[in-house]
């Protein structure tokens, strides 16, 4: 097994909707909102995670593998690999994103962890702009009887609009090709179909990636996955 590239995969992601991507801030300000989004300690200003982004992509394919049948839904480990026996999409996945440290069968025949996600920050314009990164939505509960609204909560989002850049490093060992790349941007693609951080299934976290090299962008826009 020997190193021989280490792709970087660039670009922008575009928030199609209010995105949430929870602080699990637990201290409740005066003024504040009850469920505030993760921001940069510096700065002050919202970003993605790159373990938000890395945790998300890994889930959609693991769940489109089928495999969580055989892991209880839990992440893929090596030691799953015996009970999925021909199932390449299980060593795909455990050479992209690896496996837990709580895994202690042996790695040697997966090697190293493939792919690494960056944290990913508001692009230069969004940075410049006097536009907020923020919005508080009020959101409740209607009483089936009744149709009153009950317990009121006030989420914070980043609202609609907004771009991050992106960096995505892919370690490329000989006689692998391309057939990891493709896997990863199988989970991209995935990730656009689906939502990305908190309350999906209301419509928060659609994005849409922007690829700056030209022929990932035709690869990734030619890409079906279903």
């Amino acid at each position: 097994m020997k190193l021989i590239d280490i792709k970087e995969i660039k670009g922008t992601i575009e928030l199609l909707s209010g995105l949430h991507i929870g602080a699990g801030d637990t201290e409740m300000h005066i003024g504040g909102t009850d469920n505030p989004v993760v921001r940069h300690p510096h700065t002050d200003e919202p970003y993605i995670p790159g373990s938000s982004l890395k945790g998300k992509v890994r889930s959609l394919l693991e769940l489109k593998s089928g495999l969580m049948a055989n892991t209880g839904g839990s992440p893929v480990k090596i030691g799953d690999l015996k009970r999925v026996d021909g199932n390449s999409e299980a060593e795909n996945i455990l050479k992209l994103f690896g496996s837990g440290g709580d895994d202690k069968e042996d790695s040697s025949a997966i090697g190293p962890t493939r792919v690494s996600f960056a944290d990913c920050m508001l692009t230069d314009e969004w940075k410049k702009s006097k536009l907020s990164k923020f919005e508080v939505k009020a959101e409740n509960t209607i009483n089936r009887i009744s149709g009153t609204a009950s317990n009121p909560r006030q989420t914070e989002r980043v609202p609609a609009g907004i771009s991050f850049d992106f960096s995505i490093n892919l370690k490329v060992f000989d006689n692998e090709g391309d057939s990891l790349l493709d896997y990863l941007l199988e989970g991209l693609k995935l990730l656009e179909h689906d939502a990305l951080g908190g309350s999906g299934s209301r419509g928060y976290g659609r994005v849409k990636f922007h690829f700056d090299d030209a022929g990932l962008k035709d690869k990734f826009d030619n890409l079906k996955v279903f």
